[in-house]
Formats: C-alpha cells, structure tokens, sequence
C-alpha cells in the first residue's frame, strides 16, 4: 500500500493566482456503461489543462481528493476516480473497506475506460474545458499513468509516481519499461532512491527504454527517499515533494 488513512499530499510550494472554482464528488460514465465515483476540482483559470488521478491500490480516498484540490489551486482542473465500481459498487465505503481483493479483479481495460471517462469529464465544460489532459498515477496507478501513453487517449503528458517499471516475471506483458516502444506522449517518472520495491536498475531500464524510443521523458530519483514519499507528513522529504511539485507544474506547463 502506498498511502495510510492518515497521509495526506504535501502543498505546493508556491500558489499561483488561480483559485477553486468547485469540487466534490461526482459519477462518471465509461463507454461500457460502468458508473465509476470520482471526485473533481476546477480552478478559475480559463486557460488551465486538466489532470487525470489514478490513485495507489486504495482507489478513491481523502489523500487523492485533497490532492486534486491542490491542483486546482495552483491553476490545473483534476479528477480522480475509483478503480472498484466494476467489482464493489457505486456508494461511499469507510475506513474498513478491504481494497484487496478487489485491486486483484481490476483489468488494464477496465482501468482504461474508466480513466477514457475521467478525461471526458475535464474537457467538458462541468469539468473545466480542459483542452490539453495529462495524467498522474501512484503505485498502482503510476504504472497505469505511464501506459496510457501508448492507449488510445489523446493524453497530452503521464505522470508516474514510483510505478513499477518492471517486474520480475517474464510474463508481465503490461510492463511501462516493455511497452515504451509505444507510447506517444512525454513522460514525467518519479522515483525514491530508498524504494524497496522499484531497484536502481528498474528506473534505469526504464530510462534506456524511454530513450531507444525517441520519447521525451525526465526520469527523477530522490536519494534516500522511500515509497510514498509524497506525503506532507514526511517532513524529511519536504524538499523532495517540492522539487516533484516543481517539476509537475512545469511538465504541465504551469
């Protein structure tokens, strides 16, 4: 698991002029008629892109709500939506809904279509007008974030936050570092030097994919810096989390 039901996302360092215009919780719907939750911020700024949130392996939780009010503060319209619809059903579900068996029965498509609603909803005019969409993912949702480079979305940018690039299994067919050679948008990876789960070696390959395919990517490692890091309550990384904010908003053109 990435984030505890504690954690919550660091600030950005610096605000701009752009403020809240709404948020809250909303339904989507995917082509093949899934109604996934989500929840949506728009900002002020009528010129501003949007960003699609696919979440770590809790789905949709406060720590990705707020973030995507974080977004919108700083002149970017978010929306994150929850990966179990398909598996638990629509409705709200507390502190002790248990994520596991349903991460198990989510499929790359599902998490596609879904993901295919979240950015129809920000170039709509409820979720902003965005014309230019990128995405960001965590854990989970990181890997997703960097694949859907190579889907079939127009997704102007991804964004990984310690995705796994690979794994050991020669059978992981939906591996970012496998599929690089495809993807059609730049990518923006972020990583922690500490991380048990993602090793030096991964980044790297990745990297080297990355670069055989002629994709523009920056590919950051933070030394010392474990999974999750990306957490206001990680106060030994509040440099880290505000170079990775620094390094968003410039990706996005903020």
């Amino acid at each position: 698991m990435c984030y505890g039901p504690t954690a919550r996302p660091p600030a950005p360092p610096i605000l701009g002029g752009a403020g809240v215009a709404t948020s809250g919780r909303l339904t989507l719907e995917a082509a093949d008629g899934n109604r996934p939750m989500a929840f949506s911020a728009t900002t002020s700024d009528p010129d501003a892109p949007g960003i699609v949130i696919l979440p770590d392996v809790r789905g949709l939780h406060p720590f990705f709500e707020e973030l995507a009010i974080r977004f919108a503060e700083v002149g970017v319209h978010a929306t994150v939506f929850d990966y179990f619809g398909r598996t638990a059903g629509a409705g709200e579900r507390g502190e002790g809904f248990d994520h596991r068996p349903h991460v198990a029965r989510t499929t790359t498509e599902g998490i596609r279509l879904d993901a295919a609603a979240a950015f129809a909803h920000l170039a709509s005019d409820e979720g902003g007008g965005a014309a230019r969409i990128f995405s960001v993912g965590f854990c989970m949702g990181g890997r997703q974030s960097f694949n859907l480079a190579a889907s079939d979305i127009a997704v102007a940018g991804v964004i990984g936050f310690y995705g796994f690039p690979a794994r050991d299994d020669a059978e992981d067919t939906e591996a970012p570092t496998a599929l690089a050679q495809g993807y059609r948008a730049p990518v923006l990876g972020v990583f922690g030097g500490a991380d048990r789960s993602i090793s030096v070696s991964d980044v790297s390959a990745f990297r080297d994919a990355l670069d055989r395919a002629g994709v523009v990517n920056e590919i950051v490692t933070y030394d010392g810096a474990p999974h999750s890091f990306f957490d206001r309550k990680s106060a030994d990384f509040a440099a880290a989390c505000d170079d990775a904010w620094g390094r968003i908003l410039r990706f996005v053109g903020r």
